[in-house]
């Protein structure tokens, strides 16, 4: 009897230990599980293609950029027109504001997100190239005249570095942007490269925030510099293409399309807001001001 109560006794204590590690270990494995998701979740909060990511860089570097080059711009079309007055101060008024934005621009740390930080170095660097451009023009200037002062300018290969850098960095925010989109919608793709013929079908099945990349690219190849911004282009082929025009001139590409516009000198600075409630209505676009 004592030898059945104890092997009783025995099985009992077995089955309980194997339920009970049964137990434990599906509940060691949920948990590991959860950790998992938690992880996870917390890598999507933090990722550095969030809106508030976007906005910082625009009211911190992006604004720098485009501060200093609007006084350029001002400039340059001072010179065409014969207009310079002391073209040499006003060079040298401008390699003070580009070194002052560059600062500005190296004061804010947008390194944890790859795009934002390839942007800002590219914008940072292509302040210094103007920088470089503004002191050798400002030196050259009494010699060469303010009549042949812009074309002079455009030969220096400090100018023409710094239209590279800075087109750069407007395609790798253009480009963080569409990131951005692909975290929101998932129709929106994470990565979208230029290809070399994009047809009318294709681009108008595309969202806003890819066309204005890839215009963002195009920009970049062409290796120009405009005062105008990638969305103020994309606004004005899309206006171009609803008005049918593309069929009349026989335009089949969007490239094509881009090239008669800017080389007309069709696309202005703000076309795309005064387009936008007509043409794109609630596309997914981040809240950033020059969207408004």
């Amino acid at each position: 009897m004592i030898f059945s109560l104890g092997f009783v006794f025995m099985l009992v204590c077995a089955v309980g230990a194997f339920f009970y590690g049964v137990k434990l270990g599906t509940s060691k494995t949920e948990t590991k599980y959860e950790m998992k998701e938690l992880q996870a979740a917390a890598v999507q909060t933090s990722s550095p293609y969030q809106q508030q990511d976007l906005v910082s860089f625009y009211h911190t570097v992006f604004l720098s950029y485009r501060e200093f080059q609007s006084e350029w711009d001002a400039a340059m079309d001072d010179f065409a027109k014969g207009q310079g007055g002391s073209a040499s101060s006003k060079l040298k008024d401008l390699a003070e504001l580009a070194r002052s934005k560059s600062t500005v621009a190296s004061s804010f740390d947008m390194q944890k997100s790859t795009l934002l930080g390839d942007a800002q170095t590219n914008y940072i660097r292509s302040l210094e190239q103007f920088e470089q451009a503004s002191k050798a023009a400002a030196s050259s200037a009494k010699s060469t005249g303010v009549a042949k002062l812009q074309s002079s300018i455009e030969r220096l290969g400090s100018y023409q570095l710094a239209v590279k850098q800075a087109l750069a960095a407007q395609q790798a925010y253009y480009a963080a942007m569409m990131k951005w989109g692909a975290t929101v919608e998932p129709n929106v793709p994470t990565n979208y490269t230029m290809p070399k013929v994009i047809e009318i079908k294709t681009w108008s099945s595309l969202p806003l925030v890819v066309k204005n990349k890839l215009m963002a690219d195009l920009l970049a190849k062409r290796e120009q510099l405009t005062a105008f911004y990638p969305q103020d282009l994309t606004s004005r082929i899309d206006d171009f293409i609803a008005s049918g025009q593309p069929a009349k001139l026989n335009l089949k590409s969007v490239s094509a399309i881009a090239d008669l516009l800017i080389d007309t000198e069709a696309v202005r600075s703000g076309d795309f807001t005064e387009n936008h409630s007509k043409l794109y209505g609630n596309d997914l676009l981040p809240q950033l001001p020059f969207f408004s």
